[in-house]
């Protein structure tokens, strides 16, 4: 399960950071031979990874990276709208300050993404940094759940996104740790509102595919 669970990791976060785009094609035998498994193996990870909505499988056809739709991304940004920002009162009344450090950490590594223009970076700290304010409301169910989502919103970003999705438009992650920091409950939630509706509204249609070296990606 471990061997498992790790080709998983590589796989879906390669995803998330672009380098495998959406439509790109994963042959069972390309993979298991580069991880040196079975196709038994690849194929119980690549069928997490449908269950998980990054990839799909068609019979006869085999597995691609998913290819979301525009009512799909709506969908998930309605969703985070309403989760993230209901979660931000619990949050503030679990925060200690340790959290504002931490947040911090990850708020320099998207910004130096950014000043580099690394659009990739950038969308995989923006999502990590949803995914650990959302930890910190310990609602670990609901924490999931806001994982599952930001890492959907990567591979909608990588699809529909501009450098619009993450860049000042859409405000300094910075600007939220301050409020939470200070308990400005009120604040936060239009600030969050207000966040994610910009990286929606910043969203267009247009991808291409691409072929993919799995041997030069998994080194």
């Amino acid at each position: 399960m471990i061997q498992y669970d790790a080709i998983y990791l590589k796989i879906r976060d390669a995803i998330v950071a672009q380098q495998l785009e959406p439509g790109v094609r994963l042959p069972e035998d390309k993979l298991a031979e580069r991880f040196n498994v079975s196709r038994t193996a690849i194929r119980k990870v690549l069928q997490r990874l449908a269950i998980e909505n990054f990839i799909t499988i068609q019979p006869n056809k085999g597995a691609e990276v998913r290819t979301p739709t525009a009512t799909e991304a709506q969908e998930v940004f309605d969703s985070r709208v309403l989760i993230e920002t209901n979660l931000l009162p619990t949050i503030i009344a679990n925060w200690q300050p340790s959290d504002a450090k931490n947040l911090s950490t990850i708020i320099a590594l998207e910004d130096k993404a950014k000043a580099e223009n690394d659009f990739a970076a950038t969308i995989k700290y923006t999502a990590l940094f949803h995914i650990e304010l959302a930890k910190i409301a310990n609602n670990h169910t609901l924490s999931q759940f806001v994982e599952q989502l930001a890492f959907r919103s990567s591979l909608t970003i990588a699809v529909f996104g501009t450098k619009h999705s993450v860049g000042c438009d859409c405000g300094s992650h910075a600007e939220l740790v301050s409020l939470l920091d200070n308990g400005e409950e009120e604040s936060a939630m239009k600030w969050m509102t207000h966040h994610l509706k910009v990286i929606q509204n910043s969203l267009v249609s247009d991808s291409d595919n691409k072929a993919v070296d799995f041997n030069s990606l998994f080194h």
